[in-house]
């Protein structure tokens, strides 16, 4: 429990201390909005960093050469744990927005960081707000900004995956952009699996290669989500052997 006390200590703490730096931010964004965008990314990803470092979590890599460095990509991933998002944005280069539960949108502080750094928040109860934000997504990845996505809708409570929604492949589809594959293997291990405590765990993950949605052919093309859910299920049964 310790660990766990440890953690959350400091996640509080730098939600507080952190909040003058808005100000900076904001200050900054009136001359380079570019330079704010990745100095807010960059300064959350760190402090993920520290979570996972406190967190006993040691993550491997592999896979960083399979991202675009010249355009933004839409990652998928599987979802077995709240770490899924602690590493995965860490270790996503900047600027990246993700997908996340509405219920996100009110936890203070937090909620102000998800906001600046393009965070988009599902109902999953109401399609047509959700298709707004999807579109949303799609305005976003044209300006550059790359988008994580989790399409099961929700974590694992067995760490076997569930169907991928069609819907936010249309941020890919519609836009173009590179489909990057994120494999989390292990992740559920952290935490979800010995609630409330934190627990030492070796995680790997792996970017698979990029998709380029309008390669796909037949049912592939028809059911991109199925597409990339075979893709991540195979990752994962080769990354579980390196546990």
């Amino acid at each position: 429990m310790i660990r766990t006390i440890i953690t959350l200590a400091f996640v509080v703490i730098f939600l507080i201390v952190s909040i003058p730096i808005w100000l900076i931010l904001l200050i900054i964004g009136l001359f380079s909005k570019p330079t704010k965008d990745k100095l807010a990314y960059n300064i959350v990803a760190w402090a993920f960093g520290v979570v996972a470092f406190l967190s006993g979590v040691k993550y491997e890599v592999n896979g960083y050469e399979n991202i675009p460095k010249d355009t933004a990509v839409l990652y998928i991933g599987n979802h077995q744990s709240f770490f899924d998002v602690v590493l995965g944005y860490h270790i996503c280069p900047a600027v990246t927005g993700f997908l996340s539960k509405k219920t996100f949108e009110k936890v203070p502080l937090l909620n102000v960081w998800m906001h600046m750094n393009y965070c988009l928040f599902l109902t999953r109860t109401d399609p047509r707000q959700d298709l707004k934000l999807i579109i949303k997504a799609q305005e976003y990845i044209k300006q550059g900004i790359s988008m994580f996505v989790f399409p099961e809708g929700t974590r694992s409570k067995t760490g076997e995956m569930a169907d991928f929604h069609e819907a936010s492949f249309k941020i890919a589809t519609k836009t173009g952009c590179p489909i990057i594959p994120v494999s989390f293997t292990n992740t559920r291990e952290v935490f979800e699996a010995h609630l409330p405590r934190l627990k030492k765990t070796h995680v790997i993950i792996t970017f698979g290669q990029a998709i380029d949605p309008a390669s796909l052919e037949g049912e592939n093309k028809k059911h991109v989500g199925a597409y990339v859910k075979s893709i991540i299920e195979a990752q994962l049964a080769s990354d579980s052997n390196n546990i």
